[in-house]
């Protein structure tokens, strides 16, 4: 019977490292997508390049950001 914290803290680690892995997957397509949409929408209206490479700035910095918080839990939950 001892055996089962020591398997609970194994699984905690597995899937911590798995949910950090994920979080970087779904940042690089959501980043990946962001920056296919802004090329479509500046080869249609090459005029508003300057404002649509601005909006494509800011979202793909907040995906980041969420995605940078999502890793440091993941990597938490493997070490504590």
């Amino acid at each position: 019977m001892s055996f089962i914290p020591e398997l609970l803290t194994t699984i905690g680690h597995a899937g911590g490292a798995v949910g950090a892995g994920l979080a970087a997957m779904g940042a690089g397509i959501g980043i990946g997508q962001i920056g296919k949409g802004a090329v479509e929408a500046i080869a249609r209206q090459p005029e508003a390049s300057n404002d649509i490479r601005a909006n494509m700035i800011l979202t793909a910095a907040l995906v980041e950001g969420a995605a940078l918080f999502a890793i440091i839990v993941g990597f938490l939950a493997m070490v504590l």
